[in-house]
């Protein structure tokens, strides 16, 4: 009989097949981080990898808990560390096989050059939490590699073409058409050619409207190299590049766009073996695989518990009652995004960075882009299968044909975009790509194939754009920034949800509604602080958003008179219990909250200024998306003068002085000057140091 291996010896090997997080050995010396009056970071280092270090290791000064809570979504260990809710994060992960793409398209993906930058990124992560122990969250989770970290790219990306979406749908048993997001970042981005301004410069409008907190929340940097890297702009926890901004010689911003991205499959499942599903006329093996998610219960025990997770040929496939669906979309099929971005970072000229664009790894956003040698461009960009024509794919797609199943994705060349159009300006807020520019210089849509999918309505905020944006004549650059810093709504009012009935009710049927009713009448449709009508608006626009949450009713549907009047009864009974008046200003109701600062917050839903807020305390409500960092641009000789700002500060630790120091600036609409010259940043730095020293 052999003898068992002694219970020391079991645990020896045990401990040797896990990962040690050690010193990377990185040479340091070649990194600078300079910290700004407002803390911002500015990355200087020999090569792009050093630069790379240094964001991580700068930002994870700033951020860490967070940068960690897109670390362990990566590596599917949310659920050990955040209980139920991260599980269902795992859950995702594997079910998509984000973390199996990542292993088996890295290498053949990204270019040796890029593949250096991603391990300066890892190593300053890895070194970071090794120098501060006390903040990681779940120590196995490093150290983190590139692998890992594209594997949280996916997951973004994946989210973001809506797959997070899909399989609520289908574990809801709710299947019919993708639903569209119920909380969507919408967001704005303008170009203007240096023949429309005043000054002969070119202006670019940098306008994303994210979450002011949580993982897709901006962070700022200033990232520059001696390898020709040197780009300001933003960027998300676990960023190792600019997502959008400005270089030298150019910049672009990024909105979210809705085209078709994804499909959704229903299989027809063979009713004598639930392991089969036809495809014309031949029965298939349905893959399945269990899953162990490891979830965390109280503070001292991680459950394990087994979920089972399959694939058909037409992507990951979940089956329920109500049948087996598959989901199938381009993020899992090219990862090479984080590449395409930092190229696009270093692009010199128009041509280079359209190269990049080129490539097509970036899943989706619209990109308004302009540059110092006189070029706007515009493209709605995103990886849109090539589909047969002669199926709603905009609803679920029969899974029992080849004929529905896609293989291509349409070139860059035949999507939406322009260049250079006659009218010298170009823009987007979210709407559609068909409207990007004056009406005689837009795209027709019927020039593109119905399945791509896209939209064709305006939003509140494209149709107050062309009010305030003339066709012909010149602009200054204080014209410009009235327009993105507008926050009135459109005489036409396009919301989703029309609620024309809360402007014609009669004061005579509805006595005891006569101030409210009166109040909307006259309302000027603008969102500041001191309006009364715009918190009354807002009162009710929430509180039908939130029934129609509740119900299941969708958002495209008309107010009846009933309902305007039942908001109003609600709003005037809130705001008497809360407040002790019948009318509000918005700035009393609405409040920017951080720390011990709560200030009066302007902006509604759906104005160019937008601000979208969500239930706080005693009644009022605390900004939670819209506005958030802002970038304005003049590209003219020498450098482009850049003004920035973020919505609450650098830093996003409650102990720092750069956690709220910029609200004053975001709320009064000021803005901080910016320079990617390292003379001028070195001149004015309040704190220049090497990471770990």
């Amino acid at each position: 009989m052999k003898k068992s291996l002694p219970f020391a010896l079991i645990l020896l090997i045990l401990f040797s097949c896990q990962r040690v997080l050690k010193p990377s050995g990185w040479d340091t010396s070649q990194i600078e981080i300079v910290r700004d009056e407002f803390g911002v970071p500015h990355i200087f280092g020999k090569r792009d990898a050093d630069v790379a270090y240094g964001l991580a290791w700068a930002h994870a000064e700033d951020d860490f808990e967070t940068i960690q809570k897109t670390v362990l979504a990566g590596k599917a260990l949310a659920g050990r560390v955040f209980g139920e809710q991260g599980a269902g994060v795992d859950f995702f992960v594997h079910l998509l096989e984000t973390k199996e793409i990542a292993r088996k398209n890295y290498e053949s993906t990204f270019s040796p050059e890029f593949k250096k930058v991603l391990e300066g990124y890892a190593a300053g992560l890895n070194d970071y939490a090794l120098a501060h122990p006390e903040e990681v969250f779940y120590s196995p989770a490093f150290p983190i590699n590139p692998k890992e970290i594209l594997s949280a790219y996916i997951l973004s990306l994946a989210q973001m073409s809506g797959a997070d979406r899909a399989v609520q749908q289908i574990v809801n048993g709710q299947v019919d058409l993708i639903p569209v997001d119920s909380n969507p970042k919408g967001s704005n981005a303008i170009a203007l050619h240096s023949s429309r301004t005043d000054s002969g410069e070119t202006f670019l409008a940098i306008n994303s409207h994210q979450p002011l907190e949580g993982p897709v929340a901006w962070y700022e940097a200033h990232l520059q190299s001696e390898e020709g890297w040197n780009i300001l702009g933003g960027l998300f926890p676990g960023g190792s590049m600019i997502f959008h901004g400005v270089n030298e010689h150019l910049g672009w911003a990024h909105t979210v766009n809705f085209p078709d991205f994804l499909d959704l499959y229903q299989l027809e499942i063979n009713p004598e073996d639930e392991d089969e599903y036809r495809v014309d006329g031949e029965w298939l093996e349905l893959e399945s695989k269990y899953v162990w998610l490891k979830v965390r219960l109280w503070d001292w025990i991680t459950l394990p518990v087994p979920k089972k997770v399959w694939k058909s040929i037409y992507g990951p496939t979940l089956v329920t009652e109500q049948g087996a669906f598959s989901i199938r979309f381009g993020a899992l099929q090219r990862v090479g995004a984080p590449e395409q971005w930092w190229r696009m970072n270093k692009a010199k000229n128009f041509a280079e960075w359209e190269a990049a664009m080129n490539t097509m790894q970036l899943t989706n956003f619209n990109t308004v882009y302009a540059d110092k040698y006189d070029t706007i461009f515009y493209v709605s960009n995103g990886l849109l299968p090539k589909r047969t024509p002669g199926f709603d794919y905009s609803g679920t797609v029969p899974g029992n044909t080849l004929q529905s199943l896609w293989s291509e994705f349409h070139s860059f060349s035949e999507l939406p975009q322009q260049v250079n159009p006659p009218s010298g300006y170009l823009f987007n807020t979210n709407h559609s790509p068909f409207k990007a520019s004056s009406f005689a210089d837009n795209l027709n849509p019927e020039d593109y194939p119905v399945e791509m999918g896209y939209i064709l309505r305006d939003n509140n905020r494209s149709m107050r754009f062309r009010e305030l944006m003339a066709d012909t004549g010149r602009l200054s650059y204080e014209e410009f920034k009235k327009i993105k810093f507008d926050q009135t709504l459109p005489k036409k009012l396009t919301f989703r949800t029309d609620m024309e009935a809360l402007f014609q009710l009669d004061t005579l049927k509805y006595p005891e509604l006569a101030t409210q009713i009166k109040t909307l009448a006259t309302w000027d449709k603008s969102a500041g602080v001191e309006s009364e009508g715009a918190a009354l608006f807002a009162f009710v626009y929430y509180y039908w958003w939130d029934e129609f949450a509740k119900t299941g009713r969708s958002f495209e549907t008309v107010l009846t008179e009933a309902e305007a009047v039942q908001g109003i009864e609600a709003a005037k009974t809130h705001f008497e219990t809360h407040f002790g008046k019948s009318l509000v200003p918005l700035g009393e109701y609405q409040k920017l909250v951080r720390g011990d600062k709560a200030l009066a917050l302007w902006g509604i839903d759906d104005v160019i200024a937008a601000m979208r807020s969500t239930p706080w305390e005693k009644g009022m409500r605390k900004g939670a998306q819209g506005e958030s960092y802002i970038m304005l641009v003049k590209f003219g000789e020498g450098l482009p003068e850049i003004e920035t700002i973020n919505v609450y500060g650098a830093s996003n630790r409650p102990g720092s002085p750069h956690y709220s120091d910029q609200m004053e600036y975001f709320l009064n609409r000021k803005l901080k000057p910016m320079s990617l010259d390292k003379e001028t940043v070195l001149k004015s730095a309040k704190r220049t140091y090497r990471p770990g020293i």
